[in-house]
Parts: C-alpha cells; structure tokens; sequence
C-alpha cells in the first residue's frame, strides 16, 4: 500500500514552506539577493536548514519561485480592483489604490519586484519580462475599452500603458523612501490619477 500522509502532516509542511516564503521576501527586500543567505532565511522562518533544501534546491531558484508568485499576487489584486469598476476613471483609480495598498503594507513585496534581483540572476530574466508584459497589459485593457467607447480619443494604447506602469513604480518607489507614506497615500491616488487622465486626453470630468 503506497504511504499517504495525513491532513495534518500536509498542514505542517505547507505551513513551513509559507514560513520560508515569507521570510524570504523579508530577508531578499532588507538585504538583497547577494548578501542574504540561506541560513538568513532558515533563521527569519525559524526551522531547520534541511527544512530548506526539502523544498528548494539553491538560493537562486527559490528567489525565481518566489518572485513569480509574488508577481502573481500583485497583478492579480490590481485587476481585480480595476475589473470591478465600469467607469475608466475609477479603474485607474482603484488599480492605482490597490497597488498602493500593497506597497504600503507590504513594502517587501514591491521591492522584490522593482528592486530584488535587477542583473544579478539571469535565470529571472524571462519572469521579470512576463511580469512587466502582463503589467502592461493590464492597464491596455481598460484605454483600449474607452476609445472604443469614444471616451478618450485613438491613440497608441500599448505605449501610455508602458509609460503608466513606470511612472507608477517609480513614483511609488519615491513614496515608499518617505517617512510614513501612508499619510501620503490618498494624496499620492489622486495624483497619479490626474496624471493619467491628463496623460490620455480624458474628456469626462476629472475626479
């Protein structure tokens, strides 16, 4: 009979791989991806050594893992804010919010995305691309949408979106080298905001 483990043996397991995980994240934001070590991880997570090569092999490919599902988490909360809007406004609104959101309480997380990694492990190379690709994407659908619905006039969609997702990463980059730029959050919505509209001949009203 081929052994089984129980619920309960999965439960510790997954619970010590998210422990990994988010230790990661903390140790690759605070030291980069050369100085953090193995052991820096192992120690932030509070488990054994060996717990780490159980599920990764090497530094690099858990940093690779683990930047695709970090990926994963932003892009998927950002469009979920921006399809549960109608209206172009408060999409780029709402996904602008979301991102925001996510810098603030989980400034590691952008880090690791904007920052951790840059040149230095050339296997993140085609995640990085696919990541930014999908960004990108992201903010096409929704101009896309309104110059079919004639609410800003034709223009090259693919290119405001490629210069909306930089100008948002490095504005929320200088945001987050601020003291408490949760103050600056709402201030920081509505700028980006108006930029963008300004940015695509928005003809509606502003918000």
């Amino acid at each position: 009979m081929a052994y089984k483990s129980s619920d309960k043996t999965r439960q510790k397991k997954d619970a010590k791989r998210t422990a990994m995980m988010q230790a990661a994240v903390q140790v690759f934001a605070e030291k980069g991806y050369h100085a953090a070590t193995v052991r820096d991880i192992v120690k932030q997570a509070d488990v054994a050594i060996g717990t780490f090569y159980f599920y990764f092999p090497d530094k690099e490919t858990l940093f690779v893992h683990l930047y695709e599902e970090t990926a994963d988490f932003l892009l998927q909360t950002i469009e979920q804010a921006v399809r549960s809007r109608k209206e172009l406004v408060q999409q780029l609104s709402y996904g602008i919010q979301a991102y925001l959101n996510i810098a603030i309480y989980e400034p590691a997380v952008v880090q690791l995305l904007l920052v951790g990694g840059v040149g230095t492990v050339p296997s993140l190379q085609a995640k990085r691309t696919t990541f930014r690709e999908r960004l990108v994407r992201l903010w096409q659908r929704p101009l896309d949408q309104a110059i079919d619905d004639g609410v800003i006039p034709n223009q090259n969609s693919r290119r405001v979106a490629e210069a909306f997702a930089g100008a948002f990463d490095e504005v929320i980059l200088q945001l987050l080298a601020m003291p408490e730029p949760e103050e600056k959050a709402a201030a920081v919505i509505q700028d980006l905001t108006l930029f963008s509209l300004r940015a695509i001949a928005f003809k509606g009203n502003p918000p």
